[in-house]
């Protein structure tokens, strides 16, 4: 397990007019950290695995599966958290909006 505390590393494979594109790697335990997110997003799972997510809401716990994608809407605020007992992967895709060409 990660220290309480420790950050997941976020590497942006990709930013242009239209989309950023950043790979998150979690070891155990690690998080995010609290953040807002200012784009509407989607995330593709590379692992098999639990993740944890802190809001105003609470906690809740996701199960996510290998390439089975989910698209949130800006406006997002939480901590996330690996809750695994192993390494997870995810790629998450932010859509700019207000890009000619692409539907608001």
């Amino acid at each position: 397990m990660s220290e309480a505390g420790a950050r997941a590393r976020a590497t942006v494979q990709m930013d242009n007019a239209r989309v950023r594109v950043t790979e998150w790697r979690f070891a155990p335990g690690e998080a995010t950290g609290q953040h807002r997110h200012e784009l509407d997003y989607v995330v593709v799972p590379i692992t098999t695995g639990r993740l944890e997510s802190r809001g105003a809401d609470g906690v809740s716990v996701a199960e996510l599966q290998t390439g089975r994608s989910y698209f949130r809407s800006a406006g997002v605020e939480h901590d996330v958290r690996n809750a695994n007992a192993f390494e997870f992967v995810f790629i998450e895709i932010e859509i700019k909006a207000g890009v000619a060409g692409l539907v608001p």
